[in-house]
């Protein structure tokens, strides 16, 4: 059973074009992470200061250890967190498949 994150950022007034890239090089850092299985970057199509992160792990402790990780630290505390007006992130396991 796979482990999803959704995380949702809003950046500051004129901070879109800082904080992509620096989400490319996370995501590109984080397909290398051992239990990774999807690292995906979306912007909003109507709102550019809208991004939407979707991320996929084989377990959650895989997705505690990415957390754990210099460039999660780095990357996402330390350099885009302080450029967002808002962020929530949302924890996912899927649903047991119904029978009918």
């Amino acid at each position: 059973m796979t482990y999803v994150v959704v995380a949702r950022y809003r950046t500051k007034e004129g901070e879109e074009n800082t904080v992509l890239p620096l989400l490319d090089t996370m995501a590109a850092a984080s397909r290398e992470e051992p239990g990774n299985l999807a690292y995906r970057v979306h912007q909003g199509t109507e709102d550019p200061r809208a991004i939407v992160l979707y991320e996929e792990y084989a377990s959650e402790a895989d997705f505690t250890a990415h957390c754990a990780t210099p460039h999660f630290q780095e990357i996402v505390l330390g350099r885009v967190v302080p450029l967002l007006e808002s962020r929530d992130v949302l924890r996912c396991a899927p649903r047991p498949e119904a029978v009918a």
